[in-house]
């Protein structure tokens, strides 16, 4: 079973839909007892850093992600979800502290002539890990859907699993171990985004 999170996130339903459609066994859970028995968590995620944060302390999850991530088993962020993992944000002078999984914060795009923010549309990911299971079977320089204002900056580089360029290049995903992220949305980005689903609900044999 694959645990999904729900903190009232807005894109809950789409990617419950995308690994449903992948051949996922997913159970919809709000309360740290109800991940216990998962194969892996899926935290989705659009909207503001603090909001997410707050509302998972609530849910007293935040804690238990931080430790599911721990036990060793398959974690994926996404978005917002994805910078939760990092120690805090610059946005809207934020002052909720994240999991801290990975050090690095938050930042915003910088202003420049012709740069739309958010980055809304489709874009490239470049791969920086090869390796990484989670892009098995899709080709380097894939396109895929993002909607951010914000991405995370890792210190440590070597965790940064592909690299997007908008304005200057940033991580729109990372890999450590059993923990995944990405900025981009998988559930929106149409065939290469199951293809990365179902790569994930591999990595966990956690199909139905």
């Amino acid at each position: 079973m694959i645990a999904l999170v729900d903190y009232d996130s807005g894109n809950l339903r789409s990617v419950q839909k995308a690994l449903l459609k992948v051949g996922a066994d997913v159970r919809v859970v709000r309360r740290p007892e109800e991940m216990a028995g998962a194969r892996a968590v899926v935290l989705p995620g659009v909207g503001a850093f603090d909001d997410c944060v707050n509302a998972l302390q609530r849910q007293e999850v935040l804690e238990a992600s931080r430790q599911f991530i721990q036990s060793g088993r398959p974690f994926l962020g996404i978005c917002v979800g994805y910078q939760a993992l990092f120690e805090g944000s610059e946005e809207f002078n934020s002052c909720a502290a994240g999991m801290g999984v990975f050090r690095g914060k938050v930042v915003r795009f910088t202003e420049e002539p012709g740069l739309k923010i958010p980055q809304i549309g489709w874009n490239r990911i470049d791969f920086a890990r090869p390796d990484c299971p989670l892009y098995l079977g899709i080709p380097d320089g894939s396109y895929v859907y993002f909607v951010h204002s914000f991405f995370p900056q890792p210190v440590d580089l070597s965790i940064v699993a592909t690299r997007t360029t908008y304005g200057r290049p940033f991580a729109s995903s990372i890999w450590s171990g059993n923990c995944f992220a990405t900025q981009f949305h998988p559930e929106k980005s149409q065939a290469i985004g199951l293809r990365l689903l179902k790569n994930f609900v591999d990595l966990a044999g956690a199909t139905s």
